[in-house]
């Protein structure tokens, strides 16, 4: 059996049963544990599927991108240690490139005591906080506004950074994995990929428990970042995938 037909099994099984044992399928495939294993890592780099202990489980799809409030409450702790480190990041004098969402807002809370750099933001909660609580300059780049998420996507946000020098993006992510970043909403990937195409180094910010989710929009691939900050409850196996790839990564 050729390994398309191979897994193509794989992910009928894994889409029928959500856990298949490792075991299991080289005995239905007829074929040995090391070339089973070396299938799923092949669908799990495509973002097809995850391993698990023994095993391997369905990916799971983000429908729906959280609203601003609800992406609040989620893994707090997290988002202020990656804004933490990130902020290590950032040399003086930057201009530098923050996404909207809350752990890029975690990050502009480490910035309310320079006063020496230009933040750059589709986020208006950021923004509003830096105008209240920083001397940083600012840029917002307008465009059509997202309510649920407090920013502004689209071609017009993204035209504003086309002209634009930028140290460092720091760039949010719905959810990521070995393919790259994914956003449920159309209209945020020519945002993220100016911001990248304009940007020096590009610094992907998202917490673990985003990870090997995805959903119908691919941003940007993984290979476009210099550097993944996420955090310590990223499993080890991904922690090594990662640390194989032509970028850094840095566990906060």
């Amino acid at each position: 059996m050729i390994p398309v037909e191979r897994h193509k099994q794989i992910l009928a099984l894994v889409a029928e049963r959500g856990v298949v044992s490792i075991a299991e399928l080289t005995e239905r495939l007829g074929v040995s544990h090391m070339t089973i294993r070396r299938d799923v890592q092949k669908l799990e780099d495509q973002g097809e599927v995850l391993s698990v202990s023994g095993g391997v489980r369905t990916t799971e799809r983000l429908a729906a991108e959280p609203s601003h409030l609800d992406k609040t409450t989620m893994s707090s702790a997290e988002k202020m240690a990656i804004g933490r480190c990130a902020a290590h990041h950032i040399s003086r004098n930057s201009c530098i490139y923050l996404d909207a969402g809350t752990t890029t807002l975690s990050l502009a809370r480490e910035l309310v005591v320079r006063d020496d750099i230009l933040v750059v933001t589709n986020d208006f909660v950021i923004a509003s906080m830096l105008t209240e609580s920083s001397q940083c300059r600012l840029i917002h780049t307008g465009g059509t506004l997202c309510r649920e998420n407090r920013s502004c996507v689209g071609e017009a946000a993204a035209r504003a950074l086309r002209h634009l020098a930028i140290d460092v993006a720091f760039i949010s992510a719905s959810c990521w994995g070995p393919r790259g970043i994914f956003t449920p909403d159309e209209s945020k990937v020519t945002v993220k990929n100016m911001a990248s195409q304009v940007s020096t180094k590009r610094v992907l910010l998202s917490d673990s428990s985003k990870y090997n989710k995805i959903a119908t929009f691919l941003a940007l691939p993984l290979d476009a970042f210099d550097c993944v900050i996420t955090d310590s409850h990223l499993p080890l196996a991904a922690q090594h995938a990662l640390a194989e790839r032509p970028l850094e990564l840095v566990i906060a």
